[in-house]
């Protein structure tokens, strides 16, 4: 699927574009879902939908009502819809990702970001590696796009070569808020890469990668599906930030009852209690709703 260049990019920057990947007939069917789904959230005032560890599965930022609808986040949309299952489990977003970190490929989780116009929801500089720690780095984050991306909306940012280190701490004191802190911040501001790009294109990116995003400032909708798929061979430290019912499951190649450890050291998350990790980065939602 990726050619030799393509591989030496990834490699050397640690995130990679290929654009128009996604079949023009799967990227419909992820916008239609998307579409029903921010409907549906207008007859809701809080967070709603339970995920396999009891968070809200769609998480609404505040200020969400009927007429302005605020659905930031839903938290794996593979446990209750065919068509991300259709993109994820298998066809050519997978093929890539093998060429990069297969032959067998393992799916950990996935979530949808998604930025409305008039939304203030913004992504802090992070490296994801942080949320979910492995045994090794062989641990990628497929980025879908399902609504062309540019600055103008909130396109996302990654500091080019930031995967091959530092590792960064992502708490302040004792508290886990999910970001690096000011001062690198500043630096990923100053010099990060704009990643835009048209529906259905996807980005490759290492989770060692230090990306953010501002928020949409345009009247146009950036919604992202965001995947976390680790080697085979490379297992979970702790039980996932994001769990799905099919984390875990093997999507390209086989399993193997192998696992490969890196050297060296890095920290551990505490699993934050709000039902994003919006909420862990200081901007808070609304409540869950109680059944």
């Amino acid at each position: 699927m990726l050619t030799k260049v393509q591989i030496k990019t990834y490699e050397s920057d640690g995130f990679l574009i290929v654009p128009q990947i996604i079949p023009a007939e799967n990227l419909q069917e992820m916008q239609n879902e998307l579409d029903k789904w921010i409907e549906e959230s207008k007859n809701h005032k809080k967070n709603y939908g339970k995920t396999p560890n009891g968070k809200a599965q769609f998480d609404l930022e505040n200020g969400h009502c009927a007429e302005s609808p605020k659905l930031r986040r839903v938290a794996n949309p593979v446990d209750i819809s065919q068509a991300y299952r259709s993109v994820l489990f298998k066809g050519p977003a997978i093929e890539a990702v093998a060429d990069l970190i297969g032959p067998n490929v393992k799916f950990h989780h996935c979530k949808l970001n998604i930025k409305l116009p008039g939304m203030e929801a913004r992504v802090d500089y992070h490296q994801d590696h942080s949320f979910d720690p492995h045994t090794n780095d062989d641990h990628l984050t497929l980025l879908v796009l399902l609504d062309d991306m540019n600055e103008e909306n909130g396109c996302l940012r990654i500091l080019k070569g930031s995967h091959q280190g530092p590792r960064y701490s992502h708490y302040e004191g004792d508290e886990y808020v999910g970001k690096v802190e000011e001062k690198v911040q500043e630096i990923c501001r100053g010099n990060s890469t704009k990643i835009e790009g048209k529906a259905g294109d996807i980005c490759l990116m290492h989770t060692w990668s230090l990306h953010g995003g501002t928020a949409n400032l345009s009247q146009k909708p950036r919604r992202m599906l965001i995947c976390d798929l680790t080697a085979g061979d490379n297992w979970p430290l702790m039980p996932p930030m994001v769990p799905s019912t099919y984390s875990g499951r093997i999507v390209a190649g086989k399993a193997t009852r192998q696992v490969r450890f890196r050297e060296g050291e890095f920290e551990l998350p505490k699993h934050y209690e709000s039902d994003s990790f919006f909420g862990a980065q200081g901007q808070k939602g609304v409540q869950k709703e109680t059944i």
